[in-house]
């Protein structure tokens, strides 16, 4: 018995005079997510959609969606681009997104996070039609996954900010949007979302209530001649003027893009207490009057 376990329990030996093969990972950015796109996979996420995520959304977000009209004509395939505070704002997305957008959606998630084995990596893929990219750097697989994706119709939703905010601040866009634009031409639809962070931030594991919204934006090309880089930077700027869109309204938004005085998303430089002192009062929380000194409540 004891023979026999060790048996199926080593690695096979390989025999003299044969190359042996090198162990080809399975998991992480390596993971095959083709068979999620098949008709009774998307027929799955479908019906997640609209018996879990719309739900769920509906009651831990009343979501204000601003914009939704701008998508009426766009076809597949287009590149979502949206800022990233919490694991909600997936959950968001899928429930507010047109539905001749939605249905044939890749989600770019974290390899390290969302693929770091096969069962967590079938459920991924499965449920939220997720692709598997490397979020610290822009890898010949992660590129390969997000334009095969692409090159087959589907639309891609993808965070540039690279991560969730650790303080509620929007942070600085890397380039992997924009890049994946120009190789592929598909435009990119920017997408703000305010609310996220207070439902699920990081550390959190079951959501709290919190009015969301979602304001989407008109779709965006690159100039020719242009970079991906300032291509982003672009992207990053449009964004933050849709925040300002969702706090003053369009018009006064329109006016301070006009004169470059759009507020920047990524707050404050200065100490962690400065910058949440910065965002307002958590939901249910008042800031003191003026004449009275009060450290904010963190």
């Amino acid at each position: 018995m004891l023979r026999w376990l060790r048996f199926i329990a080593n690695t096979p030996a390989t025999p003299k005079g044969v190359d042996r093969q090198p162990n080809v990972s399975t998991t992480g950015v390596y993971y095959d997510t083709e068979w999620a796109n098949r008709p009774l996979s998307r027929a799955i996420r479908t019906i997640g959609v609209w018996g879990f995520f719309k739900p769920a959304v509906a009651l831990y977000t009343s979501p204000r969606v601003i914009g939704r009209d701008r998508l009426d004509d766009v076809e597949a395939p287009v590149i979502f681009a949206a800022n990233h505070h919490s694991h909600a704002d997936t959950s968001l997305l899928l429930a507010t997104m047109p539905a001749h957008l939605r249905q044939d959606l890749a989600i770019a998630a974290g390899a390290d996070y969302f693929f770091p084995n096969r069962l967590a990596a079938a459920i991924s893929a499965l449920f939220i039609g997720a692709i598997p990219i490397e979020r610290k750097k822009l890898s010949k697989l992660s590129i390969k996954n997000s334009l095969t994706a692409l090159g087959n119709g589907r639309n891609l939703l993808i965070f540039p900010e690279g991560g969730r905010s650790p303080d509620g601040w929007s942070r600085n866009h890397r380039p992997g949007a924009a890049f994946l634009a120009k190789q592929s031409d598909a435009p990119v639809v920017p997408i703000y979302l305010d609310g996220t962070g207070s439902v699920l931030p990081k550390g959190k594991s079951w959501p709290s209530r919190n009015r969301c919204a979602v304001v989407f934006g008109d779709p965006m090309s690159m100039h020719d001649g242009e970079d991906a880089r300032h291509f982003a930077e672009r992207v990053e700027r449009r964004i933050a003027e849709l925040a300002d869109e969702f706090a003053s309204g369009w018009w006064e938004a329109r006016k301070k893009a006009y004169r470059a005085e759009t507020p920047s998303p990524t707050g404050p430089d200065s100490g962690a207490w400065r910058r949440r002192w910065a965002l307002g009062p958590k939901p249910g929380q008042r800031r003191p009057p003026a004449n009275q000194r009060s450290w904010p409540n963190l």
